[in-house]
């Protein structure tokens, strides 16, 4: 039997195996919640209730095992629990896989303020450079034990389709249920033709599916293989985080995982109080306050540019030492660039004989038109290249030389494995469009 053999994001050779080569995720050992659970009115108002939920809070069981519990000993009280909004995170021993993870998050980051040891705000790094990743959400309507429909991506991004669980299949006989292998199938819901449209879906309109999303995020000091996650269904939190990513990945060549700057500077997770507008059921625009998740970055704005520059310097002197390195060759400068002649440069890096020809490298920084001629030479899909290196470095790549320069030098490591980078490109698009459904 033959063994077949796949590249996996442009690394070397890995063996293909019967779970197949799906998008990586993201392991979760925790869950921080941006809010709490309190007893309803009527619930409030039963002595055994209230008593049930204190030892609860105190034994820091989980809402969801305080909420089991007043099911169980109160099966006529309908939704013993309600949220509250406020400012402070939760952060309870049964949300972790190791409760001893939340003594040492309250410990290491938690302060009275007049309500007790809570969580106000703490640091946290994201352990990847696409924030659709680390922010995964999604459109979802729950039954009572499972989800019911959720919105996902077309992989090119355009088209959002509602998805559904696939219908249970019977064998032959219709007696016994076919096993399915890796889980349960999914299917363009029928309704609306497929398309995940909430101006015209019911269940949307009768607030039953909504705008749910989640952090994930590893928090410095706290030792843990899992990261933890905040889940949030403010679409204002996660809006203003998009901005966020999107304007430190655009001062950091694409990343926002990891510290920010050489001073180890991370993110912030904390709570604003804040206005906000929206419709009531009689059309009317209102304005409540709510207490929303904030994501900070108190970094130095021209840290991080000049961090960039000494980037870029050091590009620059470690392509001189190889190309010296390589064999003697005459290196003339161009403008603000160093470059070889066409003579020197088939010497320095020859090509081997199976590799595709490759477009030299300009005397000048690269333009839009050199990378995307590049890329197609390389049997890449010019559109499909823009699309990755719009996660890889922010959208304004096309328009900073610096950004373009990054996008280069990086087709420069795979200008011998032109299958690899393909490979590594389809692998983050399909990453991304796995991510906004997870």
């Amino acid at each position: 039997m033959t063994q077949s053999i796949v590249s996996h994001r442009g690394s070397d050779a890995v063996p293909a195996t019967v779970l197949g080569q799906g998008p990586a995720r993201i392991p979760t050992g925790g869950k921080i919640r941006a809010g709490t659970k309190i007893l309803s009115r009527t619930a409030a108002e039963n002595p055994q209730a209230r008593a049930i939920y204190e030892q609860g809070v105190a034994a820091g069981q989980s809402f969801d095992q305080i909420e089991q519990a007043l099911a169980t000993a109160l099966p006529r009280l309908k939704t013993p629990l309600v949220p509250k909004n406020v400012p402070w995170f939760t952060v309870r021993g049964q949300d972790f896989s190791n409760p001893e993870i939340a003594q040492q998050i309250l410990g290491a980051y938690g302060e009275d303020r007049g309500d007790g040891h809570r969580l106000y705000r703490f640091p946290v790094v994201f352990p990847s450079d696409l924030w659709q990743v680390v922010m995964p959400h999604e459109l979802a309507a729950w039954g009572a034990n499972e989800k019911r429909y959720w919105s996902e991506y077309s992989p090119d991004g355009r088209v959002r389709h509602c998805k559904t669980h696939a219908p249970v299949q019977f064998n032959d006989t219709g007696k016994r249920v076919i096993r399915v292998f890796g889980g349960r199938k999914t299917v363009a819901r029928d309704a609306n033709g497929g398309q995940c449209d909430p101006e015209s879906c019911p269940e949307y309109q009768q607030r039953e599916c909504n705008l749910s999303g989640r952090f994930l995020f590893f928090i410095p000091g706290i030792r843990s293989i899992s990261a933890f996650e905040l889940h949030t269904r403010s679409f204002y939190a996660m809006n203003a985080a998009i901005q966020k990513f999107e304007t430190i990945g655009f001062l950091r060549g694409g990343r926002i995982s990891g510290f920010l700057d050489r001073h180890r500077t991370p993110f912030y997770l904390s709570k604003k109080l804040v206005e906000v507008a929206h419709i009531d059921d009689q059309g009317r625009p209102i304005r409540v306050p709510q207490w929303i998740i904030e994501l900070e970055a108190p970094v130095d704005v021209t840290a991080l540019l000049r961090d960039r520059e000494d980037d870029e310097t050091a590009l620059m002197q470690a392509q001189l030492a190889t190309q010296i390195l390589s064999g003697p060759s005459v290196v003339e400068p161009v403008g603000d660039d160093l470059a070889l002649p066409e003579e020197a440069q088939a010497r320095a890096t020859p090509l081997p004989a199976h590799a595709a020809p490759q477009p030299q490298v300009p005397n000048r920084r690269p333009t839009l038109e050199d990378l995307l001629c590049r890329a197609q030479a390389c049997g890449i899909d010019p559109q499909r290249y823009a699309a990755y290196a719009d996660l890889r470095w922010g959208r304004g790549w096309k328009l900073n030389p610096q950004g373009r320069a990054r996008a280069w030098d990086e087709m420069e490591r795979y200008r011998n494995d032109s299958a690899g980078y393909l490979d590594k490109i389809e692998s983050e698009l399909q990453l991304v469009s796995a991510g906004r459904t997870a």
